[in-house]
């Protein structure tokens, strides 16, 4: 089997596999425990937590785990709002992911959408624009979420040059990097933002562990009371076990960040194929992508049926964002770059991770064009 869908979740890494059972070798493990065992599970949390602020280049103090980048987001969404008493308006670009769109949807706030180019960059003169005519007395602070790299097209966005637009006017920057984290370099002072999510299972850790970090300062509520872990900004036993998993992951996938990029000459090989033998069309191709995700499609080659043919193969890809409950629906990031229809409907996502090789790429494209030569390619059989 060729697994060709990391940007969904990508396999356990075994230095985060070795990591996780030294901790269930630990036994009952509660870091709030002042015994010797709630100790040592301390000690594994902080550890961890040192490693993912040092991928970031962020102090371990500032970073909050959390359940998953889905709670990362929503605790730097609905934590703004709660903590500015609704004086904002939150600004989400039109190809953010929906644990971001859905929870500014969800707080109470206002709403605006930031544009993006068809080249899939946000408009950055569209913004700087609507930050020089902000009311804020009318409107309250503005807070832009952007993401640092698409999950559907690869595409890194200008998230440095945005947050320096918002920090002009007085606003704040949210960024998501769930899919930036281990394979473009992530550096929080250089970016500029307020607060960054974070996701374990992208780059090899576990599922169910993510983490924020939010700048010193700046305004966040909690969501979840309780116990007041996490310094009160995330109260709820903290999953150790995933924690080190997560520590050792990030930590491994930094290390490897060279030998991710250069996965991109073998998905631009890839693609230079699929485009002259299936007649396919790249999305976001001129664009800087992150080098192991392609999206592509072809016109009236519906993507259900690529999945399905892929998948018979012993391929597996997916059509948009592998999030939706397993749904294969017509692209809202396509939709908001100005893709047709007939191509959004068309369009499939594969992405390369830690562990693909080579072989993978060259399987990919022999599975896709074999499943095209039975529908759409027949006539050049």
């Amino acid at each position: 089997m060729i697994y060709a869908d990391h940007n969904a979740t990508s396999p356990l890494r075994p230095e985060a596999r070795d990591s996780m059972l030294a901790v269930f070798d630990l036994g009952a493990t509660n870091p709030s425990s002042v015994h010797a065992k709630g100790r040592t599970a301390r000690g594994v949390v902080e550890a961890a937590r040192v490693q993912v602020g040092g991928a970031i280049g962020s102090r371990a103090a500032d970073i909050i785990f959390t359940g998953g980048g889905t709670e990362a987001d929503a605790l730097a969404v609905q934590g703004v709002v709660d903590a500015l008493e609704g004086a904002c308006t939150l600004i989400i670009s039109s190809i953010e992911h929906e644990a971001i769109a859905k929870s500014a949807s969800h707080s109470g706030a206002a709403v605006q959408t930031a544009y993006v180019t068809s080249a899939g960059l946000l408009d950055l003169d569209d913004l700087r624009a609507r930050m020089a005519d902000w009311d804020k007395d009318a409107w309250g602070t503005p807070v832009l979420c952007l993401m640092l790299a698409n999950n559907e097209t690869g595409i890194i966005q200008p998230v440095a040059e945005a947050a320096a637009i918002m920090r002009e006017a007085g606003g704040l920057t949210i960024c998501d990097a769930v899919q930036a984290l281990g394979k473009i370099p992530v550096n929080v002072g250089m970016l500029g933002v307020d607060y960054l999510s974070l996701s374990a299972h992208k780059i090899g850790g576990p599922q169910g562990v993510g983490a924020l970090w939010h700048r010193a300062g700046a305004p966040l509520k909690a969501i979840l009371y309780g116990g007041g872990q996490e310094r009160s900004l995330r109260s709820g036993t903290e999953n150790v076990a995933g924690i080190a998993g997560f520590g050792a992951a990030v930590e491994a996938a930094v290390r490897d960040l060279p030998k991710y990029a250069a996965l991109a000459k073998h998905r631009d090989a890839m693609e230079t194929r699929l485009k002259a033998d299936g007649g396919v069309v790249v999305i976001g191709e001129g664009s800087p992508r992150l080098a192991g995700t392609s999206n592509f499609a072809r016109a009236g080659f519906r993507a259900e049926t690529q999945v399905m043919a892929l998948d018979l193969a012993g391929v597996c890809v997916s059509a948009g964002s592998a999030c939706s409950s397993g749904k294969v629906k017509r692209s809202v990031v396509l939709m908001a770059m100005g893709a047709s229809d007939a191509l959004a409907e068309s369009a499939i996502r594969t992405s390369f991770g830690w562990n693909s090789v080579p072989a993978d790429f060259d399987g990919v494209a022999d599975a896709w064009l074999e499943a095209a030569r039975r529908t759409v390619l027949k006539e050049n059989v």
